[in-house]
């Protein structure tokens, strides 16, 4: 049975083509992901799918199966300010929630009889009377206890998961998810991991958690330069077919490149005066040209910074202790750091390990103890809120935000890079350089604010989450580089394959 088929659909970003006469049908139990670097236009494709924006494609068709519930989470979720937690869950217009609304009122006036037999009856049939108990066991497995905090209170990382929460409640037939295991704990995935397995549940999702897309995918879907390719299986499965289909795109650049090259000589030969048949060579002159050109184009971003030298003695923690109220974060905790460590700091949300973190930048100090830092210690701290924790940034052009840190950067091997040459590394060309920081897709904000970290020449990285929004061809360059990182790294991580293929060992909170 299919539940969605889209038919030449395309959307343009200005000038940028995100994708381009795409074709795509879903069919009811299948599990598919949806991958691309960062700002090639997954959200915008599952937002035209969720009917939030247009398709642009002449003829284009997007087509849901009628009938069928269909639920979707962004990336960035927005409540109702004036509602609690739980008030946002209820706030919705699917027919389940609607009915146990219409139930309540009758209650309320028991002398209509019909009225309230019908009720009854419509409860019965969507067997809705364990729908509260269904409700408060999901919220309760995403860790959502404070059910009369106000939205407008939460976290960014809160607020996923209520809308998370929500969606699942609802009980949707075809869930369209970007980014779901974005906040959430290792115990919350794998729990989330369980629930999307169902065979009755199909799903579309952008997601970057590798091992996530291994046990419970049976498509993927890349988007690549505006096209759409289709691979059967899980994570593995798609690194081998796209390894080949990467193969064949390079021997037919090649090709493309030697038949650009001939076409030139002939148009630089031609005369002025043309026949039609001349035109015609010309036309596909143009067609071989923009092919050549679009498959050039270097999509991966470039990590080659200088880094300072780390001396003998680097951080050591001396038996330190930090609470918040009832809650014991670290107690009498000692250590010391040797050269080159990779560390995974893993555990429950809300168990202090952002905390943590702040405890070896020395931007919140200890109850008890000490943290002392040797003399070479240069620390690079990603924080979990980004580049949006700095205010003033979202105001900021892309070029204006690198060229406060400095103009010139330093690389490995004695050369030095302008800021503009530096962005054009991480994927950022000189059009995207002019743009405000706020008009920014989160993976391309992040990938930023990654960039601002590393022009510091850091040698030990205290990283929070860094993983969340960045797309999977980005991730899997910066774990090459961090495991060939020099100096220390600490990761606070849900990422278990960034975890198992970086760290030497794990602090477990």
């Amino acid at each position: 049975m299919n539940y969605l088929t889209l038919e030449n659909v395309s959307r343009s970003y200005g000038e940028k083509v995100l994708f381009d006469h795409v074709d795509l049908q879903i069919n009811k139990g299948q599990k598919v992901a949806l991958i691309a670097k960062n700002g090639s236009g997954k959200t915008t494709l599952l937002r035209v799918i969720a009917g939030l924006e247009p398709s642009e494609g002449q003829n284009s068709k997007v087509q849901l199966r009628r009938n069928i519930r269909v639920g979707y989470l962004p990336q960035e979720p927005e409540f109702f300010a004036g509602h609690n937690a739980l008030e946002a869950v209820f706030d919705s217009d699917t027919e389940i929630i609607q009915t146990i609304k219409r139930y309540e009122l009758a209650l309320l006036h028991p002398e209509e009889h019909a009225q309230l037999q019908a009720c009854l009856s419509r409860m019965e049939d969507l067997k809705a009377w364990d729908f509260e108990a269904k409700a408060k066991e999901i919220l309760f497995k995403l860790s959502i206890t404070s059910l009369d905090q106000s939205v407008s209170s939460l976290s960014g990382g809160q607020k996923k998961r209520l809308a998370l929460a929500k969606l699942l409640i609802e009980e949707p037939e075809f869930l369209i998810l970007d980014e779901p295991t974005n906040h959430l704990d290792l115990d919350m995935i794998e729990w989330l991991e369980g629930y999307l397995s169902q065979p009755n549940l199909t799903f579309l999702m952008v997601t970057h958690d590798r091992y996530f897309m291994e046990r419970i995918c049976d498509h993927i879907l890349e988007l690549d330069r505006g096209q759409l390719y289709k691979y059967t299986g899980g994570y593995s499965d798609f690194l081998e077919k796209k390894a080949a289909r990467t193969e064949n795109d390079s021997l037919e650049l090649d090709k493309t490149k030697k038949l650009y090259k001939k076409e030139l000589d002939w148009m630089r030969r031609s005369p002025k005066a043309r026949s039609t048949k001349a035109n015609a060579r010309i036309d596909r002159f143009y067609d071989i040209e923009e092919k050549a050109a679009r498959r050039d184009e270097n999509d991966e971003i470039q990590i080659d910074l200088k880094g300072q030298r780390l001396g003998g003695k680097i951080l050591e923690l001396h038996y330190i202790s930090k609470s918040y109220g009832p809650l014991k974060i670290v107690e009498d905790f000692h250590y010391k750091f040797k050269k080159g460590e990779k560390v995974g700091i893993v555990g429950k949300n809300g168990v202090g390990k952002s905390t943590f973190l702040r405890l070896l930048t020395q931007e919140e100090r200890p109850g008890k103890g000490k943290v002392i830092a040797g003399e070479t210690v240069v620390l690079g701290y990603y924080s979990q809120d980004g580049i949006d924790s700095t205010a003033a940034a979202s105001g900021k052009r892309v070029i204006d935000y690198i060229m406060d840190i400095a103009e010139y950067i330093p690389l490995e091997k004695g050369q030095k890079l302008s800021a503009a040459q530096l962005l054009e590394r991480f994927l950022f060309n000189r059009n995207q350089q002019q743009v405000y920081i706020s008009q920014l897709s989160g993976g391309e904000r992040r990938r930023l604010y990654l960039l601002s970290i590393l022009m510091k020449n850091p040698n030990f990285l205290i990283l929070d989450e860094p993983t969340n929004d960045l797309d999977v061809i980005t991730l899997n360059i910066l774990e090459e580089w961090l495991m060939a990182f020099p100096g220390c790294v600490i990761v606070v991580s849900h990422d278990r394959y960034l975890l198992d293929k970086l760290c030497d060992h794990l602090f477990i909170f």
